[in-house]
């Protein structure tokens, strides 16, 4: 499928509809990585942060090997906020330990 022919598809008489959806995605991905790393920290902890990082980075590699524009995108604005959320797995560790966030008594910090 041709370049012009993929945004035919996100457009309805004339309207294209791609930066719309993107801004979509970006915004619950965003808002879905503060509940993800809160909960990741409670019940994993901060120490799989690499682990997380390596994965997003995989999802922005992976969004450059996707044909479709808009489903590029949307992979790399993901991969992007799995990176993003990594980085702030040991700053939430630190809330829990100043008592923003509550511990997971079933979790030893180190």
């Amino acid at each position: 499928m041709g370049f012009a022919n993929q945004f035919r598809m996100l457009s309805i008489r004339g309207m294209n509809f791609t930066g719309i959806i993107i801004a979509l995605v970006t915004f619950f991905a965003i808002g879905l990585g503060f509940v993800w790393v809160i909960k990741l920290e409670y019940y994993v902890g901060a120490h799989v942060a690499r682990w997380v990082g390596a994965l997003g980075l995989v999802l922005v590699a992976v969004s450059a090997l996707v044909e479709l524009f808009w489903v590029s995108s949307i992979v790399g604005v993901i991969g992007g906020t799995v990176v993003w959320g990594a980085t702030e797995l040991s700053d939430q560790e630190q809330r829990v330990r100043n008592g923003q966030f509550p511990k997971n008594p079933q979790k030893d910090m180190p």
